[in-house]
């Protein structure tokens, strides 16, 4: 039987082993690619290298959370929120950072968001109380929200998290839709092209419409 290639790796070097060791750790990188990225890493002026290892440490110690829409951001308010010519009276509801980015990528949106930090998935032991959904009702208790769009995964997690926001947020009586179903079910908002999920956004529906009655 042969062993795996990453066993039979004889490092000699415990530095480029711990560092092989660390870059593996990233999703998708086995061993044998982390070894060839810490080849690279080699290779390069000891600015480059100094440059690189401060971007990682200001992405751990400098970037913060934005205390509106719980967005990624460098500073307390980030520049969307910021943006007075987003329209706070529309909030769009996403997963986590990258659906941001896809939404932002289209052009088309021109209100803000809500970060939830994830999706109601039972099985990885999230619940509501590990999301920003609280948060989400105290932000439409305190503002003039009027309407909130829904932009969660088609999948099976997204439509219990959708479920739960509605119910949570239906006494304040405010329109709540969600994106049109250009987005195939199951798929994630991060792979949809963005003149598909523009037109998701654009031609957005209310979200009683898809309740089953």
């Amino acid at each position: 039987m042969d062993l795996p290639y990453f066993y039979m790796m004889d490092f000699s070097s415990k530095i480029i082993e711990r560092a092989v060791n660390e870059f593996s750790q990233l999703p998708g990188v086995g061993k044998k690619t982390a070894l060839r990225f810490v080849l690279h890493v080699l290779k390069k002026d000891t600015d480059e290298v100094e440059s690189f290892a401060d971007a990682l440490l200001r992405l751990k110690n400098d970037i913060c959370f934005c205390k509106n829409c719980f967005n990624i951001s460098d500073k307390e308010i980030c520049d969307i929120c910021n943006n007075p010519s987003r329209d706070a009276k529309m909030v769009c509801v996403v997963q986590d950072i990258r659906d941001v980015m896809a939404i932002e990528n289209t052009g088309l949106f021109k209100g803000q968001y809500h970060v939830l930090g994830g999706i109601i998935s039972p099985m990885e032991g999230i619940g509501p109380s590990n999301l920003t959904v609280e948060q989400l009702v105290a932000k439409i208790q305190q503002n003039e929200v009027q309407e909130i769009i829904m932009a969660l995964p088609a999948t099976m997690e997204g439509e219990t998290t959708n479920f739960y926001i509605y119910k949570k947020i239906a006494p304040f009586n405010i329109k709540v839709s969600t994106i049109a179903r250009g987005i195939a079910v199951g798929d994630e908002l991060e792979y949809a092209d963005e003149v598909t999920l523009g037109r998701s956004i654009q031609f957005r529906v209310p979200y009683s419409n898809q309740l089953v009655k």
